[in-house]
């Protein structure tokens, strides 16, 4: 098992930044692959980015492409979501997640077994 804790989470101006940083307990963080979902309020929660153990391979959405950055520390148990040119559209509570899955790729919620408790990120126009 593992205990995550997001923070970094916020308000901020349409185009502006944040760092979200999701803290992890145990010894075994670089075995698991990590990702960031979003849940607006009435929405389903998506997919945002992912990494793997090794920080070898990410993935992101569409919709955040060429904007967001995953990134990772094993030896702070930590990975963090560098949030830029930031738009209304990306209000949402942020989730970070651990995957036991060997997948390249770990896009879907239901292959993440532990989950934080979420960061409020709210984008102003």
């Amino acid at each position: 098992q593992v205990q995550l804790v997001e923070s970094g989470g916020g308000l901020v101006q349409a185009g502006g930044s944040l760092r979200l940083s999701c803290a992890a307990s145990g010894r075994t963080f670089s075995r698991y692959a990590m990702g960031w979902f979003r849940q607006a309020p009435g929405k389903e929660r998506e997919f945002v980015a992912t990494i793997s153990g090794s920080a070898g391979s990410t993935y992101y959405a569409d919709s955040v492409k060429g904007r967001f950055a995953i990134s990772r520390d094993n030896a702070q148990n930590t990975v963090y979501l560098q949030m830029n040119s930031l738009k209304p559209e990306d209000t949402a509570l942020y989730y970070c997640a651990a995957s036991a899955s060997s997948k390249r790729y770990v896009v879907s919620p239901e292959a993440y077994g532990n989950w934080g408790q979420g960061t409020q990120v709210t984008v102003s126009s």
